[in-house]
């Protein structure tokens, strides 16, 4: 019982949770963060999209047990290792979805349109669409896109264009690096193990990772220019005016353009140099530095927008 128990944990993928961490962004950049009703609406968001999440990884891992035996690390997973049944596996992700969208709906209708639509494209994704090339990253990517939009429609704001383009330019580049580096792992048992991949060429990978890698970048530096110019707290103005510095109304969001761009960077030289980057949530965790420029723009952007300006 408790191998089994910690079986379905293992395949629920906590791990990966750390994707549904995107509802957040609305709740940031719009400027609620402090709004208790709003904490609570996009902790519900988060919970929600954990828990529907897992039910389509126990989905996928039915859809996939037989490709996954012949994986190098994805055969130990419960399903494919025999640990837990197929008819289990297919009833609890059944029963999380029958009883959990109805939260869903209560939370916001566009939340649950968001989830609904979300459910729906990874159930297709994980029966058919993972085998059309481009079409299987178009979809890997929409699912993060989804992750945001459900935190921009839980508590009912409006975020920039540019930022959503951004976030867009991220997914295709997570998702293109997640292709190149399982061709890289897989080499001569690819055809075994996902058939697309025999359809992308290095060269169209790698032109791909190189195109939504610049766009990722570009996108938030629109994003980040774009945004009002923030005028300092009174006190940070005199702390500034000691300098005799013209920076006491600036685009202060513009700073973290860099972080991003060393963020960009770091994550193709894991791609290329360490052969990595077919788990983004695990790399993320993993690599110090790209985790260190990850917190430091989360940092630099609550600073900048809830305590710097007046």
């Amino acid at each position: 019982m408790v191998k089994l128990f910690w079986g379905l944990l293992k395949t629920s993928r906590p791990k990966q949770w750390i994707k549904n961490f995107a509802v957040f962004a609305a709740l940031i950049f719009s400027g609620t963060l402090l709004d208790s009703t709003n904490q609570i609406k996009a902790l519900e968001a988060f919970f929600l999209f954990c828990a529907f999440s897992s039910a389509t990884y126990l989905l996928n891992d039915v859809f996939d047990i037989e490709r996954d035996k012949l994986h190098p690390f994805k055969k130990l997973r419960p399903i494919a290792s025999g640990l837990i049944p197929v008819p289990l596996a297919l009833g609890l992700a059944l029963l999380i979805i029958v009883v959990l969208l109805p939260v869903a709906y209560q939370l916001s209708p566009a939340f649950f349109a968001a989830a609904v639509a979300y459910l729906i494209l990874q159930v297709f994704y994980s029966a058919y669409l993972k085998q059309i090339i481009l079409i299987d990253v178009l979809v890997i990517a929409a699912g993060f896109v989804l992750r945001v939009y459900g935190g921009v429609w839980a508590i009912d704001a409006h975020l920039s264009v540019w930022f959503l383009l951004s976030i867009t330019s991220l997914a295709l580049f997570l998702a293109i690096g997640k292709r190149r580096s399982e061709r890289t792992l897989m080499e001569s048992q690819a055809a075994r193990h996902r058939e697309t991949l025999l359809h992308y060429p290095e060269s169209l990978l790698d032109s791909l990772t190189t195109m939504f890698a610049n766009s990722t970048w570009l996108t938030y530096a629109f994003f980040a220019f774009l945004q009002p110019a923030i005028t300092t707290r009174s006190s940070v103005a005199t702390f500034l005016g000691g300098f005799e510095l013209p920076i006491t109304h600036a685009k202060y969001l513009m700073a973290t353009v860099p972080v991003v761009i060393y963020a960009v960077m770091r994550y193709l030289y894991i791609i290329y140099e360490k052969k990595e980057g077919e788990s983004p949530e695990r790399v993320i965790l993993t690599d110090r530095p790209l985790l260190v420029s990850v917190l430091l723009w989360i940092i630099m952007v609550i600073g900048i927008i809830y305590y710097l300006g007046a």
